[in-house]
């Protein structure tokens, strides 16, 4: 057994077909085909059913695609702690984020980033937040941005800022124009929301339930620019991240945007990365790169309906 063959048998975990599992492996599949059946053979377990159309990793098979995982990362960061003995702040760092996030600050954190650390090689992978932990916790990221709270204790939480939620209303809406309004004042309101899954979806639910408030029915957004259209297109209203109003992103005339009352509904966003990394001393630093966002960038925007919004290529969470 050797770390390559955990490898082939980690991408057909992954893929659940041979043929791209071996393209991701950048092998032949006749190679990946026969390293996984000699390592069937060196356990002495069936680790995959296979039928002409289907592949499916057995009970064994999970438990053992789970266990090489942790194997294959762990050597992985003993690798990049050598590497990083010699140049704590050159490297590698795979870093996840999710979309109703990652467009709207990165613009702001990275050029810091590039600054602090000009040899870091930085990868950014835009998933879900479901995924980003699952992806996280086997060590297929080596950090991730996530919303508060995550609930394992295997993992190191570093709490960066927390990011108010604004309204975001059609010109001829009641609330346009009112100034700062309170969670009250949303009491009977239908609000659109993103579909099942995003993270956005459950926090605007939970501003929905201390309010009164509910869901437009029928409706369920897969971005937060379809949002934004539904709203400038007076289908209803909806909760928005501050991040998500500000410069680089440009402001509608067909929209206005409410500022909420303290305490204003807001997210909480943290780093998180595994408790055994080898990298939690470099994480904590980087941590504090992105930490560092200037104060007014999480202040409500003022309020100003002259420029049209486009952002090419946003998506949700």
């Amino acid at each position: 057994m050797n770390l390559r063959d955990l490898s082939y048998f980690i991408a057909l975990a992954d893929h659940l077909h041979f043929g791209k599992a071996a393209a991701a492996s950048f092998v032949s599949q006749p190679t990946l085909s026969t390293q996984i059946r000699k390592l069937e053979e060196e356990l002495g377990v069936a680790l995959v059913e296979r039928a002409p159309r289907n592949v499916m990793l057995t009970p064994a098979g999970r438990d053992v695609a789970a266990r090489a995982r942790r194997i294959v990362a762990d050597v992985e960061e003993m690798r990049e702690a050598a590497r990083r003995s010699q140049d704590p702040e050159a490297g590698r760092v795979t870093l996840g984020l999710f979309p109703t996030l990652g467009p709207y600050l990165l613009p702001h954190v990275v050029p810091a980033i590039r600054k602090r650390f000009p040899e870091l090689e930085l990868l950014l992978v835009e998933e879900k937040s479901d995924v980003l932990l699952e992806r996280l916790q086997q060590g297929r990221l080596d950090a991730a941005l996530l919303a508060l709270p995550v609930g394992d204790d295997q993992l190191e939480v570093e709490f960066l800022f927390e990011e108010p939620f604004v309204l975001a209303v059609p010109e001829a809406h009641p609330l346009a124009g009112r100034g700062r309004i309170s969670l009250d004042d949303l009491v009977d309101e239908r609000l659109l929301l993103l579909a099942d899954g995003h993270c956005l979806r459950d926090q605007a639910l939970d501003v929905c339930h201390l309010a009164g408030a509910g869901e437009k029915d029928g409706f369920q957004a897969t971005s937060l620019e379809t949002l934004r259209q539904m709203v400038a297109a007076s289908v209803g209203v909806t909760l928005l991240p501050t991040l998500a109003v500000k410069p680089p992103v440009a402001r509608s005339e067909n929209i206005e945007l409410v500022d909420f009352r303290d305490p204003a509904p807001s997210r909480r966003i943290a780093m998180v990365w595994r408790r055994s990394t080898a990298m939690g001393g470099f994480l904590r630093q980087l941590a504090g790169v992105i930490r560092g966002l200037p104060p007014d960038l999480l202040q409500p925007p003022v309020p100003d309906t002259t420029a049209p919004i486009h952002v090419p290529g946003a998506a949700g969470v």
